[in-house]
């Protein structure tokens, strides 16, 4: 029996990202848009074989391990389900990161709908 796997909702090991230039030039460069109780930092970078995404959540704000790993499983699964509306610019790809800002932890339809509206924000 094969199986067809959907290749737009994968989230493999090469999109997830790891590099402490990139994330720095982020911080440093990079725009940065809100929509409650997420943040989007991104960053156009040239050099990218494609986008890649990382996600973070304030150990400030959630002391405990597993509220921080909770809300970062939930991102990591709204943006897998949501990068297919990401349209290549000209060849250019991005380098995302994602804050939770909220004070709370949230369900999983306010952070899918923050990640599909912060997505739609990103310029053609």
């Amino acid at each position: 029996m094969s199986y067809i796997y959907a290749m737009p909702f994968r989230f493999p090991k090469n999109e997830k990202l790891k590099s402490r230039k990139t994330i720095q030039a982020l911080f440093s460069e990079g725009t940065r848009v809100n929509h409650y109780p997420l943040r989007m930092i991104y960053l156009s970078m040239e050099g990218l074989e494609n986008n890649k995404a990382g996600f973070s959540v304030p150990k400030k704000t959630f002391g405990k391990a597993v509220d921080r790993n909770r809300l970062k499983r939930l991102m990591r699964e709204a943006f897998r389900l949501h990068k297919n509306t990401l349209k290549p610019n000209n060849g250019d790809h991005f380098a995302f990161l994602f804050l939770y800002i909220g004070k709370e932890s949230c369900d999983y339809k306010s952070v899918e709908n923050a990640m599909a509206t912060l997505l739609q924000k990103l310029p053609e």
